[in-house]
């Protein structure tokens, strides 16, 4: 019965065979104390139904060791709620396997904590697919350290909606590899916050795409270094429009080198005002 189970000690418990395990009830697995559940064995958590594992409190669920969490099946992870998932510790949730972490569903991902999505391994980061990294939140998001957001791979930066990209701190903007700003879209370029921009580093601009570059606004190009300035390539000055020329400050237009100005298009230079 229940009760017997419940009076069972920790060594009974892990005793228990997997066919034993698999034959307990839905309501009997609910009623195991937290000392019981963390007596099992990884063979005896494999055991265990989704049926089962679906009644196990949030409080209950804590108790489940690294060991546990690493030893789940997809069939397993797949089948927690979201109020299951966000209950767990942080250490629970960095010893889920990549391939576990990869099934977890929108739902489940947009769960996690800020504290979980911080304690994720840089194996877990790169396992994202691009579904769950779109799914993100913007609170989510900008809660990645920089040491993640450097592996997470370039499909997934592609998939990043204008309103995540926004989201994201300048330390995290500076922190991106020149693959991941070479991989960005016009619109996400163009999503920058001015502070985001201007926290790129010369080594990230110069390799941003002449298209990225001419979608920035001339509120966003005003917002340039001058040491961003001056590092722009020959082929990018080209690309800047008449529009993005005018805006700048007489600052940034006198950090232009030689070799820069040369390239500049008649049509720039005749957009400069006098003031510039």
């Amino acid at each position: 019965t229940t009760a017997q189970l419940t009076s069972m000690t920790t060594a009974q418990v892990a005793a228990l065979t997997t066919a034993q395990v698999v034959a307990l009830s839905s309501v009997q697995v609910s009623k195991l104390a937290k000392t019981q559940l963390a007596a099992l064995t990884t063979a005896q958590i494999v055991a265990l139904e989704t049926a089962d594992l679906a009644e196990i409190t949030t409080a209950q669920i804590t108790s489940l060791t690294a060991a546990h969490m690493a030893a789940m099946t997809t069939g397993q992870v797949v089948t927690l709620s979201s109020d299951q998932l966000a209950a767990l510790k942080t250490a629970q949730v960095a010893a889920l396997t990549t391939a576990n972490l990869a099934v977890i569903t929108t739902d489940q991902i947009t769960a996690l904590t800020s504290a979980q999505i911080a304690g994720l391994t840089t194996a877990q980061v790169v396992a994202l697919t691009t579904g769950q990294v779109s799914s993100l939140t913007t609170d989510q998001l900008s809660n990645f350290t920089t040491a993640q957001i450097v592996k997470m791979q370039t499909d997934d930066i592609v998939a990043i909606t204008t309103a995540q990209i926004s989201s994201l701190t300048a330390k995290q903007v500076a922190s991106l590899t020149t693959a991941q700003v070479v991989a960005l879209s016009t619109a996400q370029v163009s999503a920058l916050t001015t502070e985001q921009l201007s926290s790129l580093t010369t080594a990230q601009l110069v390799k941003m795409e002449t298209d990225d570059l001419a979608a920035i606004t001339t509120a966003q190009i005003s917002a340039l270094t001058t040491a961003q300035i001056s590092s722009l390539t020959t082929a990018q000055v080209v690309a800047l429009s008449t529009d993005q020329i005018a805006a700048l400050t007489t600052t940034q237009l006198a950090a232009f080198t030689t070799a820069q100005l040369v390239k500049m298009e008649t049509a720039d230079l005749a957009a400069i005002t006098t003031a510039q």
